[in-house]
């Protein structure tokens, strides 16, 4: 079954053919006997003789050789996330999104280089840059997101990678994805996007110039938080290196995760409209409450970076911030307590609700949070990671939380 997975096709129809090869659905003189590809368990793939032990097949997807290289049920999964990416001649698998970014990097980057990653990058991106690159041999220098201009400044000789994540997936601010991958290539860079917000249903980033695109594959494409894996899909000459990489540092995931992710991707544009959808409804709620400061929703009218998001995207996601009016950091603790509706818990993509604090304040190296613009006091965020429950009850929570907010703020210390 992969004649829907035709590029002409929209994504729904795309997703519900993208993976499913006959020669992994079915059995000899039965091609496609099953919906799904099953789980092939194994460490060790068997050769017929000597001859074909000799003659072993080249190093692909969809050719045995040994359980790291993978087996049906990974391949399909990689087959049918370069089938949704438009311009991707394969796809790698890594154990989680952080372990995607580093294997970009390791493959990227060489001792002596600097590397200018956005300076609204998830935390761990911005730990790696400090840590693991920084000990072998590797600078990384930041710039502000939204501001080309800082992106030129950053570049020197040894400029070697740019890492952009639009939006940012604490503060939202959407980037100028062509302009900044203009400037790059204009100076020989290799560009780098963590585009896990947008997944390529919203966003198609190879085909707006980006040489490799990278997915926490964690959050939308499972679906249900119970399930950890990343992704890097590249052209033909990046996949190839991406691959031999991998390889090298012995990366695999678990064919059970990978059929998972496979079920999880089958829903995966259903689930993104509906918690895009609420996430605006929501988004649009809190604009007009007295308590709010700031919504920074990239899919909403006039909020930071919307402009943008309307040019190059054509989808969202349930992920964005709210800045609350004053109060202090006691008040939005108990905002977030009193949610009902809404867990406490890192991660986002997931079919629940979550709400955590957001301070990225301490964080920031290029660019000023909260931009010089805001009233300083105004300064304490939340994130919404918006789910599957009903909009409507998701806004009547907020409401409550927000009540128990004004009283906590206004209390006397």
């Amino acid at each position: 079954m992969s004649g829907n997975n035709d590029s002409n096709f929209g994504p729904g129809t795309r997703i519900t053919g993208a993976g499913r090869r006959a020669e992994w659905t079915g059995t000899p003189g039965h091609p496609g006997a099953v919906v799904s590809p099953a789980v092939w368990r194994a460490s060790t793939h068997l050769y017929p003789d000597m001859a074909a032990l000799r003659d072993h097949p080249a190093n692909e997807d969809g050719k045995f050789y040994y359980g790291r290289r993978g087996s049906p049920t990974q391949w399909a999964l990689a087959d049918a996330l370069t089938a949704l990416e438009p311009g991707a001649a394969g796809t790698v698998l890594y154990p989680s999104g952080v372990a995607a970014i580093a294997g970009v990097l390791l493959t990227v980057l060489r001792p002596g280089d600097v590397l200018l990653m956005s300076d609204n990058a998830y935390e761990p991106s911005r730990i790696m840059g400090r840590g693991l690159l920084h000990d072998f041999g590797v600078e990384t220098r930041w710039f502000d997101p939204t501001s080309p201009d800082s992106l030129r400044a950053a570049l020197c000789p040894q400029a070697r990678a740019v890492l952009i994540e639009s939006p940012g997936s604490l503060t939202m601010e959407v980037s100028d994805v062509p302009g900044l991958v203009a400037i790059a290539k204009a100076h020989g860079l290799v560009t780098v996007i963590d585009n896990t917000w947008a997944s390529p249903l919203g966003f198609a980033a190879l085909s707006h110039g980006v040489d490799i695109t990278v997915m926490s594959l964690t959050k939308h494409v499972g679906g249900h938080s119970d399930v950890m894996m990343g992704s890097a899909s590249a052209g033909a000459d990046w996949y190839r290196k991406l691959r031999l990489r991998a390889q090298g540092l012995g990366t695999v995931v678990s064919p059970d995760d990978a059929a998972l992710m496979l079920r999880g991707l089958r829903t995966m544009d259903l689930r993104l409209q509906r918690c895009a959808a609420s996430a605006l409804a929501l988004a649009q709620w809190l604009a007009v409450q007295p308590g709010v400061a700031h919504v920074l929703c990239p899919m909403l009218p006039g909020a930071p970076g919307h402009d943008v998001w309307r040019r190059d995207f054509t989808g969202g996601c349930g992920l964005f911030s709210f800045i609350l009016r004053g109060g202090s950091s006691l008040a939005r603790d108990r905002l977030i307590d009193a949610l009902n509706l809404f867990g406490i818990g890192y991660s986002w993509g997931g079919f629940e609700s979550l709400a955590t604090p957001v301070d990225p304040h301490d964080i920031r190296t290029a660019s000023v949070w909260p931009p010089a613009s805001w009233n300083a006091a105004d300064q304490f965020g939340v994130r919404l990671s918006v789910g599957l429950e009903d909009a409507n009850d998701l806004i009547t929570d907020l409401d409550h939380a927000l009540s128990v907010w004004r009283q906590a703020a206004e209390a006397k210390p």
